[in-house]
């Protein structure tokens, strides 16, 4: 540390100082060093965290998607813990799964401070798990901090419980079980107080913490008791780059910490520039004179397809209305493939049209129709008129049937592939983290516009399921947890191949029948139904599938396993920008509940999302974890690469792999489908309508 501050006094005085920066603790969540704060990232704040403080290794994912909640999921190894016996778990050390979450309940003013109430290890096994109300107060580019911890975190107990006044039950905290279960013991036993100081140097990339923590080690889990020379803990964190902090310290008076973290925010960073995306045409210095019969459709269709992204399958005029009916492909944004189609349009019409309309079709099923005013538009895109002119005269309506004349129908390219890397993970158990690396191959053949064939070959090309030894008891039928089997008994196997058909059943009603090979473990068939009116905030789906256990070869072979399971499923809008589903129904087990899903969509489309499920499978029968939950983070490849793609990034961190709770993964989902029905995301980024 005398290194460090002597850096500090070197620097001349005249350097303006840096701005204050929130960082990661230990554990994952913004605080100092084995302390959280009152503190919150910025909303849309991604981080992956990497610590260790022997005998702990640390490994955690945090997100802020309010500005007011904070999320972390920790997977912590116990290193001179074995999991069990080497019969058991071979040389593997104790693996700890955890869900932390933390509340802003006042934000900071000139007077007062900032407050938080946050809970360690709320959802996991309940061996770190603790309870804390913290404050924090700015000065300048020091920023103070001081709470309050009941359990691990105040396991020095040197205050009695001020709730205990309450009812006598909270001077006594229950053992940890170590089950998974949400506790029964929040806010109980004994607290300790906590603190400490952040303080941003004179150099930009050098942060100094110092904290007072209310551990005394003596309490550890798995009586694996430390020695601490001295509550006050000494720290520093090192800004590499924007995106990654190195992070060194001095804890319990005799070990050093060393963590890395590496995070991004979602709503702040801006998108790669489409360097690879064909030019928008220009706008005409006037509209063309040809007649509306002598257009060259053809040619416009294939400019629709390269530059717009659009497979057309019919154009249309109603008056001085001009439609075009297809799948827009390419453009994640709606608004910028709008955009591109209005630019061609313009180009090959005469003036005549005042009006383009985009009916954007999912497997011949309406979903939206976009109607652009083309002398606005014009307008805008030659910095004439405001953005917000546009945008007020732009219509996003349901799609609905028109009296037209048609002036131009395409005939089906009916084969379509592509191909490319598939990742796989598995975080939980004695085995750590379990990946597989493949190359994929996807095809689609439309036997017609909405009856169509989906298959993926996959190639394992780095796997280490191999090493998976830990088949955990289950009290129920191996619905998921023979997954080491199906990762590694074939280098080449057949996800999914599987016949489709998609109608609309009314205008705000659509459906779907499926059967084949559905995914890595099951074959059958199925069938799915979803309300979803136009704008509203909410719809209902119900979803039934007949399936059999498919052979761990993830061929065409059958095992004997089958079973009837489906849901039914209800989205809506939430407060605070906010989506939530909540499913009912029976799963793969033959267990019956519900699973709740709450997450948050940035107006990029990155989603952040947790889910728990609970149903009639008993602790006893679900075994370690005792119910089904989890974190979800999905990212447009849109906001990661040089290219526009409708493609997303779907990682996934489930504690563990049990069979209880267990849903089919459909390939398919018509609410996925139908998404253009909200207008939001469309509008929320209109200002691409002119790229």
């Amino acid at each position: 540390m005398k290194l460090c501050i002597a850096a500090v006094l070197l620097v001349p005085c005249g350097v303006a100082h840096g701005e204050p920066r929130y960082t990661q603790n230990d554990f994952g969540g913004v605080g100092l060093l084995q302390t959280p704060t009152a503190r919150m990232a910025p909303v849309g704040e991604l981080s992956v965290n990497a610590s260790r403080t022997d005998p702990y290794s640390r490994y955690s994912f945090s997100a802020q998607p309010l500005d007011w909640l904070e999320g972390t999921f920790r997977y912590t190894a116990i290193t001179n813990r074995p999991y069990g016996p080497e019969s058991f778990s071979g040389g593997q050390s104790y693996k700890d799964k955890a869900v932390d979450a933390k509340v802003r309940l006042y934000e900071e003013s000139h007077w007062l401070p900032q407050v938080a109430l946050g809970m360690m290890d709320l959802g996991g096994t309940g061996l770190f798990s603790s309870e804390y109300l913290v404050a924090n107060k700015r000065y300048g580019d020091v920023d103070f901090s001081a709470g309050i911890a009941w359990g691990y975190m105040g396991s020095r107990g040197d205050l009695g419980n001020p709730l205990g006044a309450l009812d006598d039950r909270f001077n006594q905290r229950p053992t940890a079980e170590g089950s998974g279960s949400f506790s029964n013991g929040y806010f109980r036993g004994r607290p300790a107080l906590f603190g400490g100081v952040a303080y941003q140097t004179p150099w930009a990339p050098l942060s100094l913490k110092l904290e007072y923590e209310g551990n005394d080690y003596q309490h550890e889990p798995r009586d694996n008791n430390q020695r601490q020379d001295s509550p006050i803990n000494l720290g520093l964190v090192f800004k590499v780059a924007d995106s990654i902090d190195l992070s060194a310290a001095w804890e319990r008076g005799n070990t050093a910490m060393f963590g890395i973290t590496l995070h991004t925010n979602f709503v702040s960073r801006k998108a790669p520039v489409k360097t690879y995306d064909p030019p928008p045409p220009p706008l005409p210095a006037q509209a063309p004179t040809t007649p509306m019969d002598q257009v060259d459709w053809a040619a416009v269709s294939k400019r629709l397809q390269d530059n717009a992204g659009y497979n057309v399958q019919r154009i249309a005029q109603r008056g001085p209305e001009l439609l075009v009916y297809g799948e827009q492909q390419r453009y994640f944004h709606g608004a910028k493939a709008v955009g591109r189609a209005s630019r061609i349009l313009d180009n090959s019409v005469n003036d005549q049209i005042s009006w383009f309309t985009l009916v954007s079709e999912r497997y011949a099923m309406p979903i939206e129709e976009t109607s652009v005013p083309r002398e606005t538009f014009r307008e805008v895109v030659a910095n004439r008129e405001d953005l917000q002119d546009l945008h007020r005269q732009t219509e996003v309506n349901r799609a609905s049937a028109h009296n037209q004349t048609v002036l131009y129908t395409q005939s089906a390219n009916p084969l379509s592939y592509g191909a490319g890397l598939g990742y796989k993970q598995n975080v939980g158990g004695p085995d750590g983290l379990l990946y597989q690396v493949s190359a994929d191959l996807d095809a689609e053949y439309r036997f017609t516009r909405n009856t169509w064939w989906s298959g993926l070959l996959s190639v394992n090309l780095l796997n280490n399921y191999d090493g998976f030894t830990y088949d955990a008891p289950s009290g129920l039928p191996r619905v998921r947890t023979d997954l080491r089997k199906y990762m590694t008994t074939s280098d080449v196997t057949l996800p999914t191949f599987q016949l489709n058909r998609a109608v609309q059943l009314d205008q705000d009603l659509y459906g779907m029948v499926y059967g084949g090979l559905l995914e890595s473990m099951y074959a059958g068939v199925g069938s799915e139904v979803l309300y979803r009116s136009m704008g509203q905030r909410w719809a209902l789906g119900a979803d039934l599938n007949y399936v059999r256990q498919r052979g761990f070869e993830q061929d065409f072979s059958l095992r004997d396993y089958r079973t009837l399971t489906g849901h039914i499923t209800g989205y809506t809008d939430l407060p605070f920008n906010t989506q939530g589903a909540l499913s009912v129904g029976r799963y793969l087990a033959r267990d019956w509940g519900a699973t709740l899903d709450l997450s948050r969509q940035f107006n990029n489309g990155v989603r952040i999302g947790a889910w728990v499920t609970r149903t009639t499978a008993s602790k006893e029968a679900f075994g370690e974890g005792s119910f089904d939950k989890g974190l979800y983070l999905s990212i447009p490849f849109d906001e990661l690469m040089s290219l526009s793609t409708l493609r997303r990034a779907n990682l996934v961190w489930a504690p563990l792999t049990r069979d209880g709770g267990a849903r089919l993964n459909r390939a398919y989902s018509l609410h996925s489908m139908t998404d253009g029905r909200d207008s939001d995301l469309f509008y929320k980024n209109f200002e691409k309508i002119t790229e």
